[in-house]
């Protein structure tokens, strides 16, 4: 181990010291959705793996929702957001969240916190690695031992390929008093799992949240915004 990778494994369990220690993980990491988690091939995402995600839809959601999973049991989780689109209004406390300045910052931090170990799962969203990165990046993540994951289309090397969609017969909506459709209040995401020798799908219901600003400092008053007086 270089005295770099070192340094940066001991900065981290200084940073995180109630973390749990890498000599007592499990060989994947759960996301927190038992329907998601029943058709992975190792009952989440594998560790010292490269894991492919093409969204069409819901990725973000379900990925913020495993990086929540791996603080709550005790590990870090990172992601690097290559585009700074990531996260909207609200982020929530626990998982690291670096927004990178380039595209060769991205990658360079990815391949140093996969490298390091301290992490039980890093996402990399925003940016499609070429396969000389991809490269480096899979041999980082085999020597760190983390659970990695790109929101991108390249896959030719990952061991898991994951696909998902929102299907459009699959949102709940809350009716107005007229009967019509006023705001979803959740969707049904499907995700394919695809490994060598396994090919599975399964349905998720995911709630909607909303983030919009309130003009009103009194969240008790309603919102009149375009109503006539």
């Amino acid at each position: 181990m270089s005295s770099s990778v070192a340094a940066l494994r001991a900065l981290v369990e200084q940073r995180f010291p109630d973390a749990l220690p890498i000599t007592h993980r499990t060989t994947a990491v759960a996301t927190g959705l038992a329907a998601l988690d029943h058709i992975l091939p190792s009952g989440g995402l594998p560790r010292g793996r490269l894991s492919a995600w093409h969204s069409q839809g819901g990725a973000t959601a379900i990925l913020r929702a495993t990086c929540l999973t791996t603080v709550r049991v005790g590990e870090r989780a990172a992601w690097i957001d290559g585009r700074g689109v990531v996260g909207g209004v609200i982020w929530d406390d626990g998982p690291i969240l670096l927004r990178p300045k380039t595209r060769p910052q991205a990658l360079r931090t990815a391949e140093e916190l996969l490298r390091s170990g301290g992490f039980g799962l890093v996402v990399l969203s925003g940016l499609e690695p070429a396969r000389t990165e991809t490269v480096r990046l899979t041999r980082a993540v085999r020597e760190g031992g983390a659970a990695f994951v790109t929101v991108a289309r390249e896959s030719s090397m990952a061991s898991l390929r994951l696909t998902s969609r929102l299907l459009p017969n699959g949102y709940r909506w809350r009716r107005d008093p007229f009967g019509g459709p006023a705001e979803a209040q959740a969707a049904v995401i499907r995700v394919h799992a695809q490994a060598p020798g396994w090919n599975v799908h399964t349905d998720l219901s995911i709630p909607i949240l909303h983030h919009e600003l309130r003009l009103s400092l009194d969240a008790t008053l309603a919102d009149r915004r375009g109503v006539r007086r």
